[in-house]
């Protein structure tokens, strides 16, 4: 099905892992990898994070092979992958053991059947230590589910804001 519907570009269909945190097609998904753009949180006595009307200049914009998650703190970052979900599709993101071990949560909502574009991730970093991020590496697995029926109402059908996102995209409100 991710060839012919053209699901994940580009598509390794092999498990890439020697030298690197793993990525490409795994037993029973795909290890999807984490461009070299991210958004680094940080904060500032006062500060808070409003999702309806949310302040960019929280973030510190970097780019880059090597990424620190500072302590107890999180970066946004966007997939290296593009996706195109087919109407009968839904994928769950989970994040990989290797940074699971180091305390590193992914957090992704589900790519909805007819969800299109680059996936904003958020990584957070649960340890009192510094953690790197390794661009163009492995970062989380998409493990995909068909359903047996198209749904009444797709993502594209809504009109989704998040349709076809290109870059990381911030918390908006229609």
């Amino acid at each position: 099905m991710a060839l012919e519907e053209k699901m994940i570009d580009p598509f390794v269909d092999h498990q890439v892992s020697e030298g690197h945190i793993s990525y490409g097609l795994s037993s029973f998904g795909y290890d999807i990898r984490v461009a070299d753009e991210f958004k680094v949180f940080a904060t500032k006595a006062g500060e808070y994070i409003d999702p309806k009307s949310f302040n960019p200049k929280l973030f510190t914009d970097f780019k880059g092979d090597i990424c620190l998650i500072p302590t107890g703190s999180f970066v946004l970052a966007r997939s290296f992958e593009y996706f195109r979900i087919p109407q009968k599709a839904l994928a769950i993101c989970i994040g990989k053991s290797t940074y699971c071990r180091c305390g590193v949560i992914v957090n992704v909502s589900p790519l909805e059947p007819t969800w299109e574009g680059y996936l904003t991730m958020e990584i957070s970093n649960t340890s009192h230590l510094p953690v790197k991020l390794y661009a163009n590496e492995g970062i989380a697995q998409l493990v995909f589910f068909e359903g047996e029926e198209v749904p009444e109402v797709t993502y594209k059908d809504r009109k989704g804001k998040y349709q076809k996102q290109l870059g990381i995209v911030l918390p908006k409100i229609k």
